[in-house]
């Protein structure tokens, strides 16, 4: 074999390793698992969520709480739930957003927010839903566009498990894991 070709296979192999390595979970890999999610039922009511944020080095930033209440109806023939949720930090600032969130089609939904940019994009199958979008953080006087990847699987009917990786041009900054509690 030809140093040439050599080169060529070798650097194809690696590339392919390289995208398996990006590539991540698919919802559909969760449509059989028990519970299953129906967004408007669990998100229905009071919610409270615990938090954390850790860099890429997994040293924990801020700890944080989340009251969730949140409500559905029918719009033009499709459910829209509102999420309104104020977040408290464990260094003494608060925060409030309000999500609308629709149902697409079974198993997509979009969401908005104030402070996300354009719309969210859900997946749900089973008992996960996975999350993308943009979000206009603030750090110190100053809004940075960061991208969510934000996953959400149902334990039991009243428990829900959160992580979320956060990354800006394709470097990951760190992570969000939240536990809900329906009460």
């Amino acid at each position: 074999m030809n140093q040439h070709l050599y080169l060529k296979s070798f650097a194809a192999i690696v590339f392919t390793l390289f995208l398996l390595a990006c590539s991540g979970p698919n919802v559909q890999q969760y449509a059989n698992e028990k519970p299953t999610l129906d967004l408007s039922e669990y998100f229905s009511g009071t919610i409270d969520a615990y938090g954390i944020f850790t860099d890429r080095s997994g040293e924990v930033k801020k700890r944080f709480t989340v009251l969730i209440k949140a409500d559905w109806k029918v719009v033009d023939g499709k459910k829209v739930g509102t999420l309104d949720e104020s977040f408290d930090y464990s260094d003494g600032t608060k925060q409030k957003r309000i999500w609308t969130l629709t149902e697409q089609s079974p198993g997509k939904y979009i969401g908005r927010a104030d402070d996300v940019i354009g719309e969210a994009q859900g997946d749900l199958a089973g008992n996960a839903l996975n999350w993308t979008y943009t979000l206009a953080l603030p750090v110190d006087g100053t809004i940075y566009h960061v991208q969510f990847n934000d996953w959400m699987y149902l334990v039991t009917p009243k428990v829900m498990l959160n992580k979320a990786k956060m990354s800006k041009f394709g470097i990951e900054l760190g992570e969000v894991t939240l536990s809900f509690y329906k009460r």
